[in-house]
């Protein structure tokens, strides 16, 4: 079972290093059941426990903060490898120290980051097809798709707006699922 303290203890870590810290696999799940534990016991009643029931929702509150923080704190990092990873080609360090959920977070961050520095290049060697984007509004909730150039585009939220080639845009808004965006 995790404590406050474990939580603490992986913040302090995280912060005061510059390597991604490694986590238990459980960590999240177990931070988790630490909560619900804590926050049962804030919810029972008596005045026998009213200065106990204080002190545990303050050090609820604290984990909370403290475990933000700490993702935070990991995000910014595994930013910092996906940025080096995108710019060197090298892209395994620290990679054992991630979560699933922060190693599919760097994965597309990288790709992301990959397929803008092809477009950029495209545009500099004359494509100027791959440059011309337009901005469009989503009249309706869109899923991932393959685009044109064979990457996967999306998922869109009703209402996000997104600047895309000017092919897809035609295919969105003939399907009535998104509509053009006038710029001033």
């Amino acid at each position: 079972m995790i404590t406050y303290n474990d939580i603490y203890e992986a913040l302090r870590k995280e912060k005061y290093s510059e390597q991604l810290q490694k986590i238990d696999k459980k960590f999240i799940l177990d931070v988790a059941d630490y909560l619900r534990e804590k926050k049962q016991l804030t919810q029972k009643e008596g005045d026998m426990f009213s200065e106990v029931i204080v002190k545990t929702k303050k050090q609820v509150e604290n984990a909370i903060s403290i475990f933000k923080e700490l993702m935070l704190r990991r995000k910014k990092k595994i930013l910092q490898l996906a940025f080096i990873a995108a710019e060197t080609g090298i892209s395994k360090s620290d990679f054992d120290s991630m979560l699933d959920f922060e190693k599919e977070m760097f994965d597309k961050i990288v790709k992301s980051m990959e397929h803008t520095d092809r477009e950029i290049a495209g545009c500099l060697n004359g494509k100027k097809e791959k440059c011309a984007n337009t901005l469009v509004n989503f009249k309706e909730n869109v899923e991932e798709f393959l685009g044109l150039d064979g990457e996967m585009v999306g998922p869109f939220d009703k209402g996000e707006l997104a600047n895309l080639p000017e092919g897809i845009v035609k295919i969105l808004v003939d399907a009535g699922k998104a509509e053009f965006v006038e710029e001033d």
